[in-house]
This record gives structure tokens, sequence and C-alpha cells, in this order.
């Protein structure tokens, strides 16, 4: 796969492939001199499952000082130089989202497959600061990825109110917030019936930014199930950031601060470590297909647009 941008106008199709971690699945866009002009309204056709590519999200793949001179960053994060490959997420209504631990490990996996990251690991800018990758595994479609995801800052506790029921949870920020819920009784054909179709009603002063919200199952020998409600997207199969979320709010229910947990979620099985020295969240990766967005679909792409070409390469 070869890297290739697209210009905000003209005559030329946009690159793009498709990709998942543990089935929370995303659009990318190769676009190194940060070219593409990513509107709210363009990011949410390309996501949109029937009339667009489909996903829970797109991830740009461009150089942060071309980011930054695009005014598409107001400064470089913490840790992020002009020259690292910066993952330019945005959810699939558009918003821009601080980070994604799945979408990390789908873009790393892209520039090793393009030839743009060494096998044995690199620094990924984001909005939440650098994230250091380890590739372990790579053949073909699919790799296994590690995630340095940073610290794990608790919150506090607060509550999610779904279908008239009160659930505690802890809030929590790797870089974006969480509310992570471990539900005491709760097992995995309980879980699995839970009504996650509505976006719960969570504080809004606690997360004035709007928060993701996990529904988790006590330990049992080290591993949860958990399912999550994402903002801006609703559920997914899904969370990386939620997975770290998760494992922290699993070991503080057993009273512990530092462990590792298996984090069951519909889309698979990720690993998650927290300790002093921050976060690690290990899974796969998958790269499944390439094409191009046919450039007069682009640039034609209005509020509530509804059409979508897309030409396989």
């Amino acid at each position: 796969m070869q890297i290739s941008g697209a210009p905000t106008g003209g005559n030329e199709d946009v690159a793009f492939l498709k990709g998942h971690g543990t089935q929370n699945d995303f659009v990318v866009l190769p676009d190194p001199d940060a070219r593409l002009d990513l509107s709210p309204e363009i990011v949410a056709a390309i996501c949109d499952r029937r009339a667009g590519l489909g996903g829970d999200g797109i991830l740009r793949v461009a150089r942060a000082g071309a980011l930054l001179d695009a005014g598409v960053l107001a400064e470089l994060p913490d840790g992020v130089d002009a020259a690292h490959w910066f993952m330019d997420y945005r959810n699939a209504d558009g918003s821009i989202a601080e980070m994604c631990g799945n979408g990390v490990r789908v873009f790393a996996h892209y520039l090793i497959s393009a030839g743009l990251m060494p096998y044995n690991g690199t620094v990924v800018g984001s909005r939440a600061g650098a994230r250091p990758v380890v590739v372990h595994h790579h053949r073909g479609p699919e790799a296994d990825i590690s995630v340095s995801m940073g610290p794990v800052r608790r919150l506090g506790t607060s509550t999610a109110v779904l279908d008239g029921r009160v659930y505690e949870g802890l809030g929590i920020d790797v870089g974006n917030p969480h509310l992570a819920c471990v539900v005491d009784g709760l097992d995995a054909a309980g879980l699995a019936e839970l009504d996650l179709t509505h976006r719960p009603d969570v504080d809004d002063s606690f997360f004035p930014a709007g928060v993701n919200v996990e529904l988790i199952t006590p330990p049992r020998d080290g591993a949860v199930a958990m399912r999550v409600f994402e903002r801006g997207v609703g559920e997914t199969r899904s969370c990386g950031t939620g997975v770290i979320a998760t494992a922290a709010a699993a070991l503080a229910f057993e009273g512990d601060s530092e462990g590792t947990v298996a984090v069951r979620v519909p889309g698979g099985l990720l690993e998650a470590r927290i300790d002093e020295d921050g976060s690690i969240l290990r899974g796969p990766s998958v790269l499944l297909a390439s094409g191009t967005i046919d450039h007069r679909w682009w640039a034609a792409q209005k509020p509530h647009a509804s059409t979508v070409a897309a030409v396989g390469t």
C-alpha cells in the first residue's frame, strides 16, 4: 500500500483504506500534506453505513507539521514533533476526538504496511499527545499491536441512567472522558440484553465535553466483559480507550490500582495493563480493503448528503 494525498478540490480521486480493531471500524485517509478539507459533513457522509463507506470514524494520516500549517492543529500536543505521523481522528458524526485506542492500532498497522514505520515501533501523534506503538506481529491484513496509552486519571464517581436504572461508575480520563460502570451481579448474558440504542443520561456538568459510557461485568479471574456507548458515534463493537477505562474501574472494584485485565468486547478480546508509568493496550488490527472515493462525489457533499460513488482499486 502506498501513501497518496488528494487535493481539496480538482479532479483527483481520494485514496482510502478500510480497517478495524476488534470490529471498531475506520476509514483511513492517507493525506500526508493535510490537503483534504474534512468538514463534518464529508466525514459523516463517508461514515454513513448505507450511503457511504461506513465506519465508526475517520483516521486521517498526515504529518503533524502539515496539520499545524493547515490550521487543523492550533499547536503541537505534548511530545509530538512536526515530523511525526499524526492520527487526525474524527467521530462518525464529524466531531473531533482526542484519542482512539483501536484507531491508533489501525493507524500504526497502515504505517507499517505502507513502509512508513519501523517494524519495532515508533511514535504516533494524537490530540492526547504522543503515543508510542509496538508491532508484535504483522502478516498480510492482520497485525498484533501494543499502544502506550498514557496516564489514567481518575475523576471521581458519577452516574449514568439507562432505561430508568441508575448505574454508578468511575469517571476516568485517558486523553478522552469515560464513565466506567462495573455493575455488581451483572453477567455476560445480562450485559448482552441491555439496550444501548439510545445515549445513557449522564451528568453534563461532570462531563461538559460529553463522555463515553462503559457497562462492565465484575472481574473474574482477571477478566471482564464490556459494552460501550461512544459520544459522537453510539454503541460500537469496541473502544480502545474504553478498554483502558474499563480495566481501571475493574481494578478499583477489587481495591487495586495496578494490574492486567483481559477485556471481552462484542468485537473480540483486548488486554489492558495499568501501572505507575501509565497504561498499555494490546490487541489486533485488520486492514481489509483499499480504493478511491470519486472526486465528484466528494466535491458535491453538503449537509445531509446521501449519495456515494466509491471505485475499488
